[in-house]
Parts: C-alpha cells; structure tokens; sequence
C-alpha cells in the first residue's frame, strides 16, 4: 500500500492589496475628474513644465488635488517598501499587518516633516518661499508616486522580483526627488543666496537629517 503524504495548501490573501489598489485608482479618477485641466497638466509633467509655471503659488499646496495625490503617493511607496522588505527576507509582502505599520509610518514621518517645516519657516520669516519650495517637491513626488502605482502593482502580483528591478526603481526615484530640488533651487535661487544662512540650516534640519536618521536606524536594526 503506498503511503501517501498530505501538505497543507498555503493560500496568501491578497484581496487587501487588490482593495488598497481600488482605493488608490478611485482617488486618481475623482482627481481626473474634478480637475481635469490641472490633471492633464500635470501627467505631461515629466515633458512639459507648463504645471510648475501655473501652479506655483503656495495656495495650492494643501488643495483637495494635491492632497488626492499624496494620498497615492503613500499607498505606491508602502507597497515598494513592503516588496522591498519582501525581497530581502525580512517579511511577508500579503501581510496587511505590515502594510498598516509602513503606511502610518511614513504618513507621520511625513506629515511631522511638514509641520515642522512650516515652523522652522515661521521661526526664520520664510514661510512664503518655503511653502512654494514644499509645493515643489510635493509635485514631484506624488508625480512619482503616480508612475509607482502601476509598477508595485505588477510587482506585489508576480513572483518574478529582481535584485536589478528593485535597485532600478530606486534610483529613478532618487533621480525624481533630485531633479525636484534642483528644479526647486533653479526657480528660488535668488531668494536662497539672499538667505542662504537660513536655507542651509533648513537643508540640514529637515532636508538632510531625517533621511541620515532613518537609515541610520535601518542599518542598526
């Protein structure tokens, strides 16, 4: 009689992932279409800089487009995070627990970065460009987050992920945020050379020192 050996089937749940993914496709169409001439700007972005040209003003920074699209921004870099994490073994890319943990994370790593900035800026008398500064970067970055989404979302459903993949899409998003500061510093460089004592100082304590810290902290732990 042959003996026979049963293995439990493992299914991984990944109906969270796909209704995360819903989420950040739901606030892409609403934002396509309550603003859809800024909208259609703004994806010709990465060939055109008519965007930065009209939307520079600082009034713009906290309209319900742009909060929209930070909103994606969060949910495309938690997933590159988890598959990350997932590629080098330190845990599971369906664990929704993990998900939760890296979203409120780096939501209030960020939203702390901004409300210290706007301090740090009031404290300095720089609110005005600053703010403008932040726009500049919050442009880029959700732009970012928006060609993330499609490339998380092909990653998290297939098995095939690369050491040359992620490294890849590390550097384009390191090239996205560099070219969002020297864009930045090439449209204010003459207030930043009026104050450079105080934009240096800015640089340092909420330009450079966080990102030291946290990997500082990735790398001890």
């Amino acid at each position: 009689m042959i003996a026979q050996e049963l293995h439990p089937r493992i299914i991984e749940n990944k109906d969270w992932a796909t209704l995360v993914f819903l989420f950040a496709l739901a606030f892409i169409v609403i934002a396509k279409g309550a603003f859809e001439s800024r909208f259609n700007d703004f994806i010709r972005l990465i060939v055109s800089d008519k965007y930065i040209k009209i939307y520079r003003e600082s009034s713009h920074l906290m309209s319900g487009f742009n909060v929209l699209l930070v909103a994606v921004n969060l949910i495309s870099l938690s997933f590159f995070i988890q598959l990350v994490i997932y590629h080098l073994h330190y845990g599971e890319k369906t664990d929704w627990i993990l998900f939760i943990r890296i979203f409120t994370m780096l939501s209030v790593f960020i939203f702390s970065k901004f409300l210290i900035e706007k301090i740090i800026a009031t404290i300095f008398g720089i609110e005005e460009v600053i703010e403008q500064f932040s726009l500049q970067k919050v442009t880029f970055r959700t732009y970012m987050g928006l060609l993330l989404l499609p490339v998380t979302f092909m990653l998290f459903y297939s098995d095939y992920i690369t050491n040359f993949i992620i490294y890849s899409i590390i550097i384009i998003l390191l090239t996205i945020n560099l070219l969002a500061y020297f864009i930045s510093l090439k449209i204010y460089q003459n207030f930043i050379f009026s104050k450079f004592f105080y934009f240096i100082l800015y640089l340092c304590a909420l330009e450079i020192a966080p990102y030291y810290f946290i990997y500082y902290l990735i790398t001890k732990n």
